[in-house]
């Protein structure tokens, strides 16, 4: 017991438990969110400006000021997204829903995130017409011709997004933190340099201390002794 609470107290093995901590809430946060708001995928971050109005302006920049209650996503905005029955979506342009689904053109790739304009029935299956609301001649919340849909522009199928393809609804947007990721993701030192501070980090906090603890006895020994 004593050798245990010895162990316990040494500021590295706190040191340790404390990260293991974040890492254990953080991934305990992740299948939580999971599990309520019954998605695979509860968490993504908006990469294009193809939701923002005006498009290609101020909202696509990384400095850009966005009000945390538009109702239009912006790059950099890190949506939390929720899994629902097909049913249940809302085509009430322009308060609909918006979604994210499997991109046509790479199923693979990044999903979009469009916001559905009509919902049809064929055969059975419900298919979403969705548009970008900065994309086209007619913007958020502007009504959109069908001209206008993705189902003309992305993939020219005319059916648009089949129930299967959708992976929820977005229920609500953070703006602004989702940049971080997306500088990892797209620039070529974004990762070296998380990758350097987490290395920076670990220096400081036990390597620099272990090497200290080594000079002691050295720089006692070199004391003269008083008779």
């Amino acid at each position: 017991m004593l050798k245990l609470k010895k162990i316990w107290n040494n500021d590295y093995v706190k040191t340790a438990a404390a990260i293991g901590l974040i890492v254990a809430l953080v991934l305990g946060l992740f299948l939580g969110l999971r599990l309520v708001l019954n998605t695979s995928v509860p968490i993504r971050v908006v990469e294009s400006g193809s939701m923002c109005v005006p498009y290609g302006q101020a909202c696509d920049g990384f400095l850009s000021l966005t009000h945390p209650f538009d109702q239009t996503l912006h790059k950099g905005d890190i949506l939390i997204i929720q899994g629902v029955k097909p049913e249940e979506f809302n085509d009430n342009y322009p308060n609909s829903d918006i979604i994210v689904y499997e991109n046509p053109r790479d199923p693979t790739g990044t999903p979009i995130v469009h916001r559905i304009v009509a919902i049809e029935n064929i055969s059975g299956t419900l298919y979403f017409q969705t548009k970008g609301d900065g994309n086209g001649y007619t913007k958020y919340p502007g009504v959109p011709s069908e001209d206008e849909w993705d189902s003309h522009t992305l993939w020219t199928s005319g059916q648009g997004v089949s129930q299967d393809a959708v992976e929820g609804r977005v229920v609500t947007r953070i703006p602004w933190f989702g940049w971080i990721a997306l500088i990892m993701q797209q620039s070529s030192w974004g990762l070296p340099l998380v990758i350097g501070l987490i290395v920076l980090l670990v220096v400081v906090e036990f390597v620099i201390p272990i090497l200290k603890e080594k000079r002691k006895p050295a720089e006692q020994k070199d004391i003269p002794k008083l008779a």
